[in-house]
């Protein structure tokens, strides 16, 4: 999730870390605090992958700073990322939000509603945050009223997504 997000966001420009901590914090930082010592050390996976290079230039003030850039091959790699999108990238719901946040980039409708059907097949299975034995437990039934606001919520968030993908897979398909 951290990478993807590296990749999509100096997909759109260039960045100095700070903005781009400041970027991803933005869109994850809810779920997963994204400090230096994880920013950082994934920056230099990707640079020493060729997929970013730093350029030194002067700050606003006094201080140069280092500005990421991301390469052509860096370009490709978000795009393979996005397209090739499965498992917990669709299963997820934080890396699914990450990876919805930069499926733009992947400039084929045809790519785009491939990912967006893996999605939709992932949500359309039968699934419950509780069981009863082997029985997934209802929104309906559980005695408890915090987890009946859990499956409650989850069913609408869930219905209010199948919404969207179907819409959205229509328009792309139609494209």
């Amino acid at each position: 999730m951290l990478e993807l997000s590296i990749l999509g966001f100096l997909y759109e420009t260039p960045l100095h870390g700070y903005e781009l901590r400041k970027r991803i914090t933005a869109l994850t930082g809810h779920v997963r605090p994204v400090g230096e010592s994880t920013l950082y050390p994934a920056i230099k996976r990707l640079e020493k992958a060729g997929l970013l290079v730093r350029e030194t230039q002067p700050g606003p003030a006094a201080a140069p700073r280092q500005v990421l850039t991301l390469t052509s091959a860096g370009r490709e790699e978000l795009r393979r990322r996005l397209a090739d999108a499965e498992g917990p990238e669709v299963t997820d719901e934080n890396r699914w939000f990450a990876l919805l946040a930069f499926l733009r980039h992947l400039d084929d409708p045809t790519a785009q509603a491939t990912v967006l059907r893996r999605r939709l097949a992932f949500l359309e299975e039968p699934a419950s945050f509780f069981y009863d034995g082997d029985r997934p437990v209802r929104a309906e039934e559980p005695d408890d009223p915090f987890r009946h606001g859990v499956l409650t919520i989850a069913r609408a968030t869930t219905q209010a997504e199948l919404t969207w993908l179907r819409t959205t897979l229509a328009e792309l398909e139609s494209s």
